[in-house]
């Protein structure tokens, strides 16, 4: 995990505005909820965000989603962030950050979803449409992705570690490792997410309204855009999600190898919130059912 970098607060937000962007400088600005770890986010009055990466490890991705997010968004249904400003580093914050437009829409981690099926569907044809959108060179697995879209072999042994520190290493945990392991991707190179998360995705109306948070993305294998099926889809909607993602069971089996990586690490990390190492518990125990049911 990167190390927490400067202070970050409201009162360095609304500096650097006035600093460089004095247009904007006499509106409201207040933290955004939930906050993320990667970036620290602020609404500027009611249609600008400002973006703030937390650390060093962090601060490429400011400048990664200014250069690809509107050639992202051209080939995208979906509404994803529109950047508007990059800011430079100044009056002690030593990061590039960025403006961009606000999209409208609540968070999945505290929206109502009447339709669950419904919402697995256009979860499912976004990652679609995203792994259609022309290569165009864009980012390739590494430590601008986080590694994402790499091969899973990066994270298996800190999963094995993580899995061992909580007590729950298994024979059966082994096995959907082991499977993760046992295949990489075999076909040309796709646009990939990197963070579908539930405070990624914006609902509005019981629909997908609006993605966040490309600073993960590039292109190269997308089974790691298919954790969500484990860490919000129920038993009952997975299969849904499943068969209109249009992936083969490898891709699948590469899936359950990044969510137990991610539940694991997350169920360990004093860090994380109370909610977020619950809903990481849960996803572990779903890869676990899923790999069951096969």
């Amino acid at each position: 995990m990167t190390a927490v970098g400067p202070d970050i607060n409201e009162a360095l937000a609304a500096a650097l505005i006035a600093d460089q962007f004095p247009r904007w400088a006499g509106l409201p600005l207040v933290a955004a909820s939930p906050q993320g770890w990667d970036n620290r986010t602020f609404r500027l009055g009611e249609r600008l965000t400002v973006r703030l990466p937390s650390a060093e490890g962090y601060a490429h991705q400011i400048t990664k989603e200014s250069r690809w997010l509107p050639f992202l968004a051209k080939h995208l249904s979906v509404p994803v962030p529109k950047p508007l400003e990059l800011g430079r580093p100044a009056l002690g914050y030593p990061y590039a950050w960025s403006v961009n437009e606000w999209l409208d829409g609540q968070v999945l981690s505290r929206a109502k979803v009447a339709d669950p099926a419904a919402l697995a569907a256009e979860l499912a044809a976004f990652l679609v449409e995203l792994r259609g959108v022309p290569d165009e060179d864009g980012p390739r697995p590494g430590p601008e992705t986080a590694h994402r879209g790499g091969p899973f072999a990066f994270y298996a042994p800190e999963a094995r570690a993580a899995l061992s520190a909580l007590g729950v290493r298994s024979p059966a945990t082994e096995q959907v490792l082991d499977e993760a392991l046992a295949s990489e991707w075999e076909h040309d190179p796709v646009w990939f997410h990197g963070d579908v998360a539930v405070d990624n995705l914006l609902i509005a109306d019981g629909r997908l309204a609006g993605v966040l948070d490309f600073g993960c993305s590039g292109v190269g294998d997308p089974a790691c855009d298919l954790v969500i099926a484990f860490t919000y889809l129920a038993d009952e909607t997975r299969p849904v999600f499943r068969q209109a993602v249009g992936l083969d069971d490898d891709t699948w089996r590469r899936a359950r190898g990044w969510a137990l990586w991610k539940a694991a690490i997350t169920v360990l990390d004093p860090n994380a919130s109370p909610l977020r190492r619950e809903e990481q518990q849960r996803a572990l125990d779903a890869v676990l059912r899923d790999r069951a049911g096969d």
